[in-house]
């Protein structure tokens, strides 16, 4: 049985929930101390347990310590494992005692945006090997950071861009470039979610007992505690994220810059945003923008829509690589290519395909990352596959910050090009005591 199937296998016997089958279980027990990976988690409230779930579905690998602000999370985090597993992971609030543990190869890194750069470069430099969701910092020069530490530090680096495992956005990369379309004019992208409004205002509230706020809040800005800048809907203050953009922009703008002979950093970036819906709601980013990226191969065209649910070909997500061709569809259900029609020759200018029933792929990432543990190799997103991503999603988040229809990018010199307002925002200021590390 190959590693895929076996691992979708297993991947299986812990949906919905934190549950490991006896089968699993024992082959737990086989692996030998020398092949198993121990890895840590830290942010353990959604996607971070997520990504650790897919982690502990892989016989080699143990959890054995996870951290967390929220004591709340924590405690109950850490009594699932031990249930799942029979072995309780030891429990941290401050990453930094955490990443002291001798016997940990790896940490996942499951917090709110702007801890994704501290957190990962300071477990680069104490020999640990990363998972970061993304996008994968918060900022441009954070990912600029993680990527200098990684390299320096030897360190495998995997991005949680996963739909570079998926199926259907493999097989669609794999048509795109071996010009089963034709010569790509553009790739349109699409990507309309209710959440994108952000929450409805909130009053101030007393902070949830068993939390640390100030911690949580680390290098932002000073702020009473509001739930909606915490858990679940932090992404809409770009103290902490980029909003619908960097959520689910970060992951289809990948698939485009994916394709390109030789992906780049975007050059200019034109970029039109605003808030349509005004009404009772609690949030800085933007609800609706579009953003063009001309680029050498082809032109990049991504359309958002916070508050709708509907898009193009009856999908709220999708991209679709338009070539001379024909036009292939994709989104984590499959794909679908629709032919051009030649009128000289009365058919069509390609075969028609399509691909139904794929699903996520994020247990095909982890399998990746663990791979790469072990084999020491390039996992399927490095920090640079990262920071190109991101860029394409931090430079229009930028542009609309400061009311720029246009940004011109330089990525040698890492600045805008005439434009003081956009590079002060290249880095964040982190409150004190923490500060930006040095790598």
């Amino acid at each position: 049985m190959t590693r895929r199937r076996s691992f979708i296998q297993q991947s299986a016997l812990i949906a919905g929930g934190l549950w490991l089958s006896p089968t699993l279980l024992h082959a737990r027990q086989q692996t030998a101390p020398s092949d198993r990976v121990r890895v840590a988690l830290i942010g353990a409230n959604n996607m971070g347990f997520g990504i650790l779930r897919h982690h502990l579905a892989l016989a080699e690998v143990d959890c054995v310590a996870i951290c967390d602000v929220d004591q709340n999370v924590l405690e109950k985090r850490l009594k699932e494992v031990e249930d799942a597993t029979g072995k309780r992971p030891e429990g941290f609030t401050d990453f930094r005692k955490l990443l002291e543990k001798k016997d940990l190869d790896a940490v996942i890194i499951g917090t709110p945006d702007h801890w994704h750069c501290l957190i990962a470069v300071a477990a680069c430099q104490a020999g640990k090997d990363v998972y970061v969701e993304k996008p994968m910092a918060n900022s441009i020069g954070e990912c600029d950071l993680m990527t200098q530490a990684a390299a320096k530090y030897s360190r495998i680096m995997q991005v949680g861009q996963q739909q570079r495992a998926g199926q259907a956005f493999i097989e669609s990369r794999d048509l795109v470039k071996s010009g089963y379309l034709g010569k790509i004019r553009k790739v349109n992208i699409w990507s309309n979610f209710n959440y994108g409004l952000g929450n409805e205002i909130k009053p101030l509230t007393t902070v949830p007992e068993g939390v640390d706020y100030d911690f949580w809040l680390g290098p932002a800005p000073k702020r009473e505690f509001n739930p909606n800048r915490f858990h679940g809907s932090w992404r809409h203050f770009w103290d902490y994220g980029g909003g619908l953009m960097s959520d689910w922009g970060v992951h289809l703008l990948d698939m485009a810059i994916w394709v390109e002979e030789n992906p780049s950093a975007p050059s200019i970036v034109m970029t039109y945003a605003k808030n349509v819906n005004k009404e009772n709601r609690d949030r800085d980013t933007f609800d609706t923008m579009n953003v063009l990226f001309p680029k050498k191969d082809f032109l990049i065209n991504y359309d958002m829509n916070g508050g709708l649910q509907s898009g193009p070909y009856n999908k709220p997500y999708g991209i679709a690589y338009v070539g001379e061709l024909g036009t292939l569809i994709v989104n984590r259900n499959g794909y679908e290519i629709y032919p051009e029609w030649d009128g000289t020759a009365k058919a069509p200018k390609c075969e028609a395909k399509k691909l139904e029933g794929t699903t996520e792929s994020h247990n095909l990432h982890v399998a990746n990352f663990v791979e790469c543990i072990k084999a020491r190799n390039q996992p399927s997103c490095p920090p640079e596959a990262g920071r190109l991503a991101a860029l394409h999603a931090h430079i229009p988040n930028i542009a609309a910050r400061i009311g720029a229809e246009q940004l011109i990018w330089d990525d040698q010199k890492r600045e805008f090009v005439g434009n003081a307002a956009a590079n002060a925002l290249i880095w964040p200021e982190y409150r004190e005591p923490w500060t930006l590390p040095k790598v």
